[in-house]
């Protein structure tokens, strides 16, 4: 049995760890990386996720020690998989407010691989400048099948069935309520405890980091040393494999007679990890007015242009509202930036109707959006008093700086038509003073 909770806390992004198989003592090489030859006749290997010249501060790479090196396969092919796209320039714009309903778990057999597709994103995945947001449904494991992401990183958010991620770094248990972030170019299979849906993140040119803290001084937000590296983890098989590449927004296929997985010890500080979203430390007002929603960053990519993110991952856990003389949902908004909503758990507090776990929601740049009319009308009336805001929910939103394209296949699958309809009942309330 696989201990799928020995994990390393990371403690700080950037940090470098060194982390070997327990059953396989002084697997890592001292006093180098690349020796000559490496203890019990491994290979060395860099990943590396940054440019040899990035710097010091943000300069990402791995050294893999394993019983093959990745290079043994044949050459890869086309791989069909028809609801996934990263060009986004092939569609058309539209600028209405959209919601997804949950997307239905297949009813034939289908892996994670399979059961990826795009809803919407922007930029350009060949210039490596863009995101794109991706949901999953799948009801089976990836047997003999492992998958790696050419072009940037992935940040998952399992919304049903939790994942078993097997990665060359060791293997990770990914709960609801919790996420899990691959970087660009590691290979990854995912099993499934029963039937899984949920969403992902993407982005080209950038990593996910911990967002600067300003004011809020050294402890708010996600705390670093919350996040979870797995502890190494081999297996050697001698059997096919197939392994799925995403290079250019396409996906191809090569075959080899070996587990991927078979890395005996690795350090460095480019690696997969997880997060689990109730520990964030939640900062809000306590006096009056509502606060922007960016005190609920949990990570972010930053784009070339400081404090604009090419996509920030914001959540909206149970807290305490306080706040006095103040409309405490989220106001009515146009914005400069899009705004994809998720729910993982229980009811999102501006919108309890028609926005359901497993569902999605998109206000594209400048696109008005807000709380529906009985939200409005609760919260403009109701007694001001401390009360649990989001009890038993966990939202999210995905915020990027970039304008959405959504793709034809989201324009026709689960939409709810009557999403508009949430606004059309506010009233006018003006009254002209005499």
């Amino acid at each position: 049995m696989v201990d799928f909770d020995n994990l390393n806390y990371l403690s700080g992004f950037g940090n470098e760890f060194a982390t070997s198989d327990p059953r396989v003592p002084d697997a890592l090489p001292e006093g180098q990386n690349n020796p000559q030859q490496c203890p019990h006749g491994l290979y060395s290997e860099q990943l590396s996720g940054t440019a040899f010249t990035a710097p010091r501060h943000s300069n990402k790479r791995s050294w893999l020690y394993r019983i093959r090196p990745s290079v043994i396969h044949h050459p890869f092919e086309k791989f069909e998989q028809n609801a996934w796209t990263n060009d986004f320039g092939k569609f058309s714009p539209n600028p209405n407010q959209w919601r997804w309903n949950p997307h239905p778990i297949p009813d034939k057999g289908t892996d994670f691989v399979e059961g990826l597709y795009t809803l919407c994103g922007g930029g350009d995945v060949i210039s490596r400048s863009g995101l794109a947001i991706h949901m999953y449904a799948c009801n089976k494991n990836m047997d003999h099948r492992a998958f790696y992401n050419a072009d940037g990183d992935f940040l998952i958010v399992p919304q049903e069935g939790e994942l078993e991620v097997t990665t060359e770094f060791g293997r990770i248990l990914v709960g609801i309520q919790e996420i899990c972030v691959i970087p660009q170019g590691i290979r990854f299979s995912i099993d499934i405890r029963g039937p899984s849906r949920g969403y992902i993140l993407e982005v080209y040119g950038v990593h996910f980091q911990l967002p600067d803290l300003g004011p809020i001084g050294a402890n708010g937000l996600a705390n670093p040393r919350d996040f979870e590296t797995p502890v190494a983890w081999f297996e050697e098989r001698d059997e096919p494999f197939e392994i799925i590449s995403k290079y250019q927004g396409v996906f191809f296929k090569a075959k080899q007679n070996h587990s991927p997985f078979d890395v005996v010890g690795w350090h460095g500080n480019y690696a997969p990890y997880k997060y689990d979203l109730r520990k964030f430390m939640v900062i809000n007002a306590v006096a009056f007015d509502h606060a922007d929603p960016s005190i609920f960053t949990v990570l972010t990519a930053q784009s070339t242009r400081p404090g604009v993110a090419i996509a920030d991952f914001v959540i909206f856990p149970p807290r305490w509202g306080v706040a006095e003389n103040t409309f405490r949902p989220p106001y009515y908004h146009r914005n400069c930036m899009s705004e994809f909503m998720g729910l993982i758990v229980g009811n999102y507090e501006a919108k309890e109707g028609g926005f359901k776990p497993g569902g999605a929601s998109l206000h594209s740049m400048m696109t008005p959006h807000g709380p529906d009319f009985a939200c409005f009308e609760a919260n403009t009336k109701g007694e001001l008093k401390p009360q649990k805001v989001a009890h038993g929910t966990m939202s999210f939103m995905f915020e990027s700086s970039l304008s959405m394209v959504i793709t034809d296949w989201a324009l026709k699958e689960n939409v709810d038509w009557n999403y508009h309809k949430d606004w059309q009942p506010l009233k006018k309330h003006f009254v002209m003073p005499k």
